[in-house]
């Protein structure tokens, strides 16, 4: 099985993580920021990943160490959950749809961290979450995953709505590219024979 448990002790923030590739779903966020535990549960439960996650930041402050914080643990879980890659995927898109809400994601597997995201959200927070931390959360997720992943907003016009399908199309996406196929289940997927 495919996990990986991460600690990152910082001055902002103190996080343990465990994930599940292979898992069912099953979650336990606490970071002290409710959205982001909500998007986090989602994505855990979308992309059948299973996920514990526990974070002591200084939300005093605001959210914006423990969201970048959460998404450098996640993606260096993913990193090294996924050992050497044979046999995965590597690529797939989805797009999914949130209400009135469409979003685009593509993933590419590839070794090289980058993000690249066009979400316009209309509002500068959803409760208490400042809406540029979602952008922040990719950004240091893909860093630390050495994944490529595109996000593109078709429609929409609600921001809870727009984050959500963002968070929810991502983990398809992560779940789709990251499964075995059989056919090629000890290859690396790359003409340069690694990833």
């Amino acid at each position: 099985m495919r996990k990986a448990d991460i600690e990152r002790n910082t001055n902002e923030t103190k996080i343990k993580l465990s994930l599940a590739i292979d898992g069912t779903g099953k979650s336990s966020c606490e970071t002290g920021c409710g959205f982001l535990d909500h998007m986090l549960t989602l994505f855990a439960k979308h992309g059948r990943f299973d996920l514990d996650v526990k974070c002591d930041g200084d939300t005093n402050v605001d959210f914006h160490h423990t969201v970048e914080d959460v998404g450098i643990c996640l993606g260096r879980a993913f990193f090294e959950a996924m050992g050497d890659k044979k046999g995965i995927n590597r690529y797939a898109d989805k797009i999914t749809p949130m209400d009135e809400t469409l979003i685009l994601c593509a993933v590419d597997v590839s070794g090289r961290g980058s993000f690249y995201g066009e979400m316009n959200i209309p509002t500068q927070r959803v409760g208490d979450f400042d809406t540029e931390l979602c952008e922040e959360f990719f950004i240091a997720f893909t860093r630390q995953a050495g994944v490529t992943l595109h996000i593109r907003q078709i429609a929409g016009s609600n921001s809870h709505h727009i984050i959500e399908g963002a968070f929810k199309c991502a983990a398809r996406a992560m779940r789709e590219a990251l499964s075995i196929d059989k056919d090629f289940a000890g290859e690396i997927p790359s003409t340069k024979g690694m990833l």
